[in-house]
């Protein structure tokens, strides 16, 4: 699963937009339309990214920050909540007022969103109570360093890289950083290649 992207934005789409990496790779990327009315042709931009896979779609989806695409892979287990329905969601409310909505029911609210009417959104409301849980940053951190640095290497494996090429480089900033996310561990490695280039 392709979990993070950086590159610079090629052109716009009518849901998202194309990012080139530094691979000189293109990705199409859903994004939520806010997001995109935020962003700008040519911009260099990181997104944490969702693949959708079923048997004639390969999508991915972009969000600025974990917690939201952690909030949108919630959504999809869901019965009935799509990629499009989720996306539509967080189009609207961000990870903390979603879970604000949440813990107070506030289907009505919720119901503000297009596409869902009431009755939805108390469904919806009630599948979420227990699975709608948004990590802190110090959360995320402390989910272990082997996960960390596979989630990494994986990311960074889709920009183009061989393992053998960063593994070193991540166990390295690893040891020294035992603190670091998935991100910031990215950034490093990046950092690290663009100076030995």
């Amino acid at each position: 699963m392709i979990a993070y992207l950086k590159g610079q934005i090629l052109f716009f789409t009518e849901h998202g937009l194309v990012l080139t990496t530094a691979a000189g790779v293109g990705y199409e990327v859903f994004l939520p339309a806010r997001l995109s009315s935020q962003l700008q042709t040519g911009q260099e931009v990181e997104l944490y990214t969702y693949t959708v896979v079923r048997e004639d779609v390969l999508d991915l989806y972009g969000f600025l920050s974990w917690a939201q695409r952690n909030t949108f892979s919630v959504l999809l287990t869901i019965p009935k909540v799509g990629p499009k329905l989720a996306l539509a969601i967080l189009d609207v409310f961000g990870p903390d007022k979603l879970q604000q909505i949440v813990t107070q029911e506030d289907a009505s609210l919720l119901a503000t969103v297009p596409g869902i009417g009431t009755k939805t959104a108390k469904k919806i409301l009630l599948d979420l109570k227990d699975k709608l849980k948004i990590p802190s940053s110090s959360e995320v951190k402390n989910t272990g360093n082997n996960s960390v640095v596979q989630d990494a290497l994986e990311a960074l494996k889709n920009l183009g890289y061989a393992s053998a090429e960063v593994e070193p480089l991540l166990t390295e900033i690893i040891q020294k950083e035992p603190e670091c996310d998935v991100s910031m561990l990215i950034r490093e490695v990046l950092r690290q290649k663009v100076k030995t280039q």
